[in-house]
């Protein structure tokens, strides 16, 4: 009924190998060598991208900040008021 996904297409002179789902190991040093890796990963990238991101939340709170203070109405306009 047709050929497999796999094999549509025969390319002369490429070699291509699979290893079956069932013989491989999943989770092969996975606290050995994961979880480190993960650390070091972290650790390396995390003094790049905290810093914008704490001075760009810095400056947003400080923008709605001062939004919210020119918004307010003066009472010293309406003291006379009757």
């Amino acid at each position: 009924m047709g050929r497999h996904f796999g094999d549509l297409a025969k390319i002369r002179h490429i070699v291509t190998y699979s290893l079956s789902p069932f013989e491989q190991r999943a989770f092969t040093n996975f606290f050995s060598k994961g979880i480190p890796n993960v650390w070091r990963r972290f650790s390396g990238s995390f003094f790049k991208v905290a810093p914008p991101l704490v001075l760009t939340y810095l400056i947003y709170s400080w923008g709605n900040s001062v939004h919210e203070q020119s918004m307010r109405k003066n009472p010293a306009d309406y003291a006379n008021d009757e």
